[in-house]
C-alpha cells in the first residue's frame, strides 16, 4: 500500500479527502508543483478504491509525441497507418475496470481533449482506424504542475473538459509550505538510503538539519530526496554533516522577482520602494499570508518583512 508520510495538516487534509473520494466513481483533478507527489495520491485513491484489484495504468502526456499519444491511448488497427501490422489495444482498454493516470494532462493536444472527453461522457474508444467503438470502464484520474483554470482563459485546455476532469479537486501544497515535513521525509529517505547502500547512520547534525530546514526546496520532494540520497552516500560514520548536504542554489527570489518587475512592470514615476512593496505583497500572497515562508523565499528576515509590513500598514495598506 502506497504511504504518504506528513506532519503538515494541511497535507493530510489532501490525504484524508483522497481516502474518501476514493470510494466513488468520480474523476480526480490532482495540481500541485513538480516534485509534490502527484502520482503518489493518485496511487493512494486508486488502492483505496473498489478498483483496488483492478489495474492501474499510467502514461505521461509531456513525454509522448501528439501523434503517437493518441495511438498509445486508443490503441489502432491493422491497417490504420503505415506500420500497422496487426492490432493493437490502446491504455483505455488496458485499464478496463481499473484506473487510468493521465499525468501532466495541461500538455495534451487540444485535438485529442476532444477524443478524451467523449470516453469520459460515452463510457467508449474509438481505435485509430477502427469501425465501431469499444465500451470502457475506467475511472479517469488526472495530474498537471498548472492550473488547468488559466490553461481554459489561454484557450489551449478545452473548457468542457475541465469540468469534467474537476469533479474532485486535490491539490498538494508544496514542500516549502509543508511544516515539520523536510525533517520528517529527511530522516525517512536517510534510512531508506542507508539501508540500500549498506550503511549505518547516527542521524543529521543539526547544521546539516538547519542547511535543509532553510532550503526553499523549488524542486519539492523530489530534490530533497535526491539531496539525501547524494548526503547518505558521502557521510561518515558520524553521520550526516551540513559538509555532506549539497544543494543547488538558485537565484535569491526576491532579486529574480524586482529584476522581472523592474523589466516588465516599471512605469515613469514609480520608485523602487514601489517596486519593492509590490514584490513582497506578491510573495505574501502567494504564501496565503504565512509570514515565515514569505520571508524564507524573499531571503531576509522575519523582522525585515514585519517592519516592512508595518510601514505598508502606516500607509493605509491592508495586510
Amino acid at each position: 500500500m502506497t504511504e504518504i508520510i506528513t506532519a503538515d495538516r494541511r497535507m493530510s487534509e489532501v490525504i484524508q479527502l483522497a481516502r474518501t473520494v476514493a470510494q466513488s466513481k468520480a474523476t480526480v483533478l490532482i495540481q500541485g508543483e513538480s516534485g509534490t507527489g502527484k502520482e503518489l495520491v493518485a496511487s493512494l485513491v486508486h488502492e483505496h478504491s473498489t478498483r483496488a484489484n483492478k489495474p492501474f495504468v499510467a502514461i505521461n502526456c509531456a513525454a509522448i509525441p501528439e501523434n503517437l499519444l493518441e495511438s498509445e491511448l486508443f490503441g489502432y488497427e491493422r491497417g490504420a497507418f503505415t506500420g500497422a501490422v496487426s492490432s493493437k489495444a490502446g491504455r483505455f482498454e488496458f485499464a478496463n475496470g481499473g484506473t487510468l493516470l493521465l499525468d501532466e494532462i495541461s500538455e495534451m493536444d487540444i485535438r485529442l481533449q476532444a477524443k478524451l472527453l467523449r470516453v469520459l461522457q460515452q463510457g467508449e474508444v474509438d481505435r485509430i482506424g477502427g469501425r465501431k467503438p469499444i465500451a470502457v470502464d475506467v475511472r479517469i484520474i488526472a495530474t498537471t504542475n498548472r492550473n488547468l483554470s488559466d490553461c481554459v482563459r489561454e484557450g489551449s485546455f478545452r473548457e468542457d473538459l475541465f469540468y469534467r476532469l474537476n469533479v474532485v479537486n486535490l491539490t498538494l501544497p508544496p514542500l516549502r509550505e509543508r511544516i515539520g515535513d523536510v525533517r520528517i521525509l529527511s530522516n525517512n529517505f536517510m534510512a531508506y538510503y542507508a539501508e540500500k547502500n549498506g550503511k549505518t547512520l547516527s542521524g543529521f547534525a543539526p547544521e546539516a538539519l538547519s542547511v535543509l530546514e532553510s532550503h526553499s526546496w523549488p524542486g519539492n520532494i523530489r530534490e530533497l530526496e535526491n539531496v539525501i540520497e547524494r548526503a547518505v552516500i558521502t557521510a561518515g560514520v558520524e553521520g550526516i554533516l551540513a559538509r555532506d548536504i549539497h544543494i543547488e542554489r538558485r537565484p535569491n527570489m526576491a532579486a529574480a522577482q524586482m529584476a522581472d518587475a523592474v523589466e516588465r512592470n516599471w512605469e515613469p514615476g514609480q520608485t523602487l520602494n514601489d517596486i519593492e512593496r509590490n514584490v513582497i505583497l506578491q510573495a505574501l500572497t502567494y504564501h496565503s499570508g504565512n509570514r515565515t515562508h514569505t520571508a524564507k523565499a524573499l531571503g531576509i528576515s522575519i523582522r525585515t518583512l514585519r517592519n516592512k509590513l508595518a510601514e505598508y500598514r502606516g500607509v493605509g495598506i491592508q495586510v
